[in-house]
């Protein structure tokens, strides 16, 4: 294990958007639990597609997108706060009722 200073943009533990050494763009940290919930949330989908049941992968993977895109908007907001630019194309957002 090494011992590194990072910067830290916002918000502590879970979501915390952070800088590592050499990298020009922060990145978002994602305790190992939350990974875990991540992933299985993607296994329910592959599960639900794998038995035909489209209506439980559409939702499942409506929760999933939703769960994504707090992370992303929380990003979003820490880099244009600190004046850096997105490392991607911005978004294009959905109506709020789509």
């Amino acid at each position: 294990m090494e011992k590194i200073e990072v910067e830290q943009f916002g918000g502590g533990g879970n979501g915390a958007v952070v800088r590592m050494p050499g990298r020009r763009f922060p990145g978002v940290v994602v305790q190992g639990d939350s990974l875990f919930v991540l992933r299985e949330e993607v296994a329910e989908i592959r599960a639900a597609c794998a038995r035909g049941d489209l209506d439980e992968a559409t939702d499942c993977a409506g929760f999933l997108l939703a769960d994504l895109d707090d992370m992303l908007t929380a990003y979003e907001a820490e880099l244009t706060r600190h004046g850096i630019p997105l490392p991607y194309p911005a978004r294009q957002r959905p109506p709020a009722d789509a």
